[in-house]
């Protein structure tokens, strides 16, 4: 189950890496992780351990139940679930929102939670 999402969180990561303007090297000084490990986990050759996950998730601004959710070592709530969620930041999620994001696949939920994870990143560096 956990190879399903290799591209889909190496992705996620660089995303969040590059929205965050830093490099690899960067990230590998602030988490001990090796540049070069944190460059196939990004181009989905590598996936990343729980541990090697603890180490990178702050430097890339999540917290690390949103990654371990991401990497599927953690079982996702339903959105109306996690409304207070770290994986949703402590924000409410529309009622809308979450009664629609309930009805999609958990690949989906995934990708969508990354991508708030993303957005409210790039929310706090511009305020």
């Amino acid at each position: 189950m956990v190879s399903n999402y290799r591209g889909h969180l190496g992705g996620i990561i660089k995303q969040q890496r590059v929205s965050l303007y830093l490099t690899l090297q960067e990230i590998a000084a602030k988490s001990g992780v090796s540049a070069s490990h944190l460059g196939r986990i990004e181009r989905g050759e590598r996936f990343p351990s729980a541990h090697i996950l603890q180490r990178i998730a702050k430097p890339l601004g999540f917290e690390e139940d949103e990654l371990f959710t991401l990497a599927g070592y953690l079982s996702p709530q339903s959105p109306m679930v996690a409304e207070k969620s770290p994986a949703y930041g402590g924000d409410r999620l529309d009622p809308y929102v979450a009664r629609v994001l309930a009805q999609e696949p958990v690949d989906t939920q995934r990708a969508v939670i990354g991508i708030l994870a993303i957005l409210k990143s790039i929310a706090k560096s511009i305020s």
